[in-house]
């Protein structure tokens, strides 16, 4: 039986605006695939990224281009090859798996032999504003148990005291997306273990990161842009202790599993990431929270409002989707 590949641009609406080192949002703008056969449906998202030159019309055109392939039946590990990592990888594969799961009559959990998913501790994001905005920020979050703080090259110190103080026994990233020099990475050191910060996120661009060989920080650093597969590993030894596995990048869940893997095997630790989405692609990704160190899916949290029956963030505990909403019954 052929099945149908539907695949479209959506757009939810954020909150307040998303402030990083290399921009603003305002709207999460997504790739949902919607693939069925026998009166079943299977979703999947992706967030296409400029940083890594994706566009919506241009994941909309790879996914056409593979249309013909999956209506005849390709399956994931087809699909490794059939198209490269990134968003609209990540949307087919979310679609393939949830989909897999309901013909099977059972959960990806199960399929991956997991036990049910449980509610996990979650970042919640602070974007780049004044000091004292960020530290006003930080208080009306409440009590929570982990935080990132994203930051630029500027006053840096100063926005890390503005969160510390308002949010005193959180576990905290700082992330200044790629924005650093190693000059700032090495003089900031006693600021960031002063502030007990946990975890240091992708300091220095990509392309630069060979200045990390054989640096030992107070805090251990964590690759992002930096890391995008299996491929990269051997290149981050002696650079990163943490490696951010987002499936945006490795192209979906099936990659992310390898990935996450060979990392492990490699000796790194794992950080769980996002993009600004809605739930539909934060649930394919909590098949891997229980082997994350540090968490930090709290794109949903961002919108307006998010697609019914998805995952709830209260208290920076982020609570899986409901039964259905992903993943099979």
């Amino acid at each position: 039986m052929l099945r149908t590949v539907a695949a479209r641009h959506d757009r939810f609406g954020l909150k307040s605006p998303f402030r990083i080192a290399r921009g603003v949002k305002t709207d999460a703008d997504v790739v949902t695939v919607e693939i069925a056969v026998g009166g079943l449906t299977g979703r999947g998202e992706g967030v296409p990224y400029p940083r890594y030159g994706e566009t919506i019309e241009a994941a909309l055109a790879d996914i056409a281009a593979v249309t013909p392939a999956l209506a005849q039946g390709a399956g994931r590990e087809e699909l490794l090859a059939l198209m490269p990592a990134g968003a609209a990888r990540n949307a087919v594969d979310g679609a393939l798996w949830d989909l897999d799961a309901q013909l099977a009559r059972t959960t990806v959990g199960m399929l991956l032999g997991q036990p049910p998913l449980v509610p996990v501790e979650t970042a919640v994001t602070i974007g780049i504003d004044t000091p004292e905005a960020m530290h006003r920020a930080a208080i009306a979050l409440g009590v929570v148990p982990l935080v990132k703080v994203k930051l630029d090259d500027q006053l840096v110190a100063e926005r890390i005291a503005a969160v510390r103080s308002a949010l005193p026994d959180a576990r905290m990233i700082v992330d200044p997306n790629e924005s650093w020099t190693m000059e700032l990475v090495e003089a900031i050191q006693p600021v960031l273990a002063d502030a007990q910060v946990g975890l240091l996120e992708q300091p220095l661009p990509a392309a630069a990161d060979a200045a990390l060989a054989g640096f030992a920080p107070l805090v251990p650093i964590c690759a992002d842009e930096s890391a995008h597969g299996i491929a990269d590993l051997d290149r981050l030894q002696g650079r990163y202790a943490y490696v951010n596995i987002k499936l945006d990048k490795t192209g979906g869940l099936t990659a992310a599993l390898a990935f996450a893997d060979a990392a492990q095997a490699a000796g790194f630790e794992l950080m769980l990431g996002c993009m600004v989405c809605s739930s539909l692609g934060i649930a394919p990704a909590l098949a891997l929270a229980s082997r994350a160190g540090f968490v930090d899916c709290d794109g949903p949290w961002w919108l307006t409002q998010d697609r019914g029956g998805g995952v709830r963030i209260e208290g920076g505990i982020l609570h899986p989707p409901a039964p259905g909403f992903w993943g099979g019954v």
